[in-house]
C-alpha cells in the first residue's frame, strides 16, 4: 500500500520542500496551508510531475475547529496517514521583551504550538489503532538555544522540543516514532514573515554565509522516514558550517 504523509505548512519554505522530497519518492500527501492558491498549484504540480495521489486542504492550524473540520472524518482513501510532518511554524518580530508586541507573541504560540498540538491530537489516535505511524516536528536551533530577543519564538520551539520527548514516552507503547528536526539558519520565508515584509532586514540575515536551504532539511526528513522499523532517528540538529549557535556565525 502506497504510504501518505500529511504535512502542514506545505506552500513555501520547508514544507514545500518536503512536500516535493516524498512526492518523487512515492508517497501520496495531504498538504495544508492558509493560501489556497499556492496549495492548489502544488497540488498540480506535485500530482502531474510524480504521478502521485494530493489531497489539498486550505485551513489554519491556530482555529482548532478548522483542524477537526479537515483532519477529522478524511476520506477512506486517505485515513490511514503514515507521516505527519508538524510544519507549520513561524517567527514575528524581533524584541527584547519589554517592548514586545503581544499580537506577535500569540501569533506565534498559537501557530507553533497550539496548532502542532491541535493537528497531533487529531491525527495521532489513528496511529494508535492501527499500532504504526511517525510523527516529526519541525522544531529549530530556538528549542535548543535561547539568543538576543528571540525570547517568545525560542519559548516556543522550546515547547516543541519538550512536546517531541513527551510524544516519544506517550506513544511509545503503540509503536509510533516521534522525530524532531531542528534546523538553524534556512534561507526561506522566515526571515521576510519576521520581519514583517522587510525584505532588506530580511536579506541581512544571510550576508556573508552560505545558510541551509529548505531541500537540507527536505533530505533530513526523507533519511528518517526511510529508516527501518526497528529505527526511530530521535532528534537532529542541522546547522550551516557558518554557524556555531543560535546567534554565533562566522561571516566573511
Amino acid at each position: 500500500m502506497t504510504k501518505i504523509a500529511l504535512i502542514t505548512g506545505a506552500t513555501a519554505g520547508i514544507g514545500q520542500a518536503i512536500a516535493c522530497r516524498l512526492a518523487e519518492n512515492g508517497y501520496n500527501l495531504i498538504i495544508t496551508g492558509r493560501r489556497e492558491a499556492r496549495l492548489l498549484e502544488l497540488k498540480n504540480d506535485l500530482e502531474n510531475k510524480f504521478q502521485i495521489k494530493v489531497l489539498a486542504l486550505p485551513f489554519d492550524v491556530r482555529k482548532y475547529g478548522e483542524v477537526v473540520a479537515s483532519l477529522e472524518h478524511l476520506p477512506d482513501e486517505w485515513d490511514h496517514i503514515d507521516v505527519l510532518v508538524n510544519n507549520a511554524g513561524l517567527a514575528v518580530g524581533l524584541n527584547p521583551i519589554h517592548t514586545g508586541v503581544v499580537d506577535d507573541w500569540e501569533r506565534m504560540i498559537d501557530t507553533n504550538i497550539k496548532g502542532l498540538l491541535y493537528v497531533t491530537r487529531t491525527i495521532s489516535p489513528g496511529m494508535v489503532s492501527r499500532k504504526r505511524g511517525h510523527i516529526i516536528n519541525i522544531a529549530s536551533i530556538a528549542g535548543k538555544d535561547v539568543y538576543p530577543n528571540g525570547n517568545v519564538y525560542c519559548a516556543t520551539k522550546h515547547a516543541v522540543d519538550a512536546l517531541s520527548k513527551a510524544m516519544r514516552i506517550d506513544l511509545l507503547p503503540y509503536n509510533i516514532k516521534v522525530t524532531q528536526i531542528c534546523p538553524g539558519a534556512v534561507e526561506t520565508e522566515f526571515s521576510i514573515v519576521r520581519f514583517k515584509g522587510d525584505e532588506a532586514k530580511a536579506d541581512q540575515v544571510y550576508k556573508g554565509f552560505t545558510p541551509l536551504d529548505a531541500n537540507n532539511i527536505a533530505d533530513a526528513v526523507l533519511y528518517v522516514v526511510s529508516q527501518p522499523p526497528h529505527v526511530d532517528v530521535q532528534d537532529m540538529l542541522i546547522m550551516p558550517t557558518a554557524q556555531a549557535t543560535g546567534s554565533l556565525f562566522h561571516k566573511e
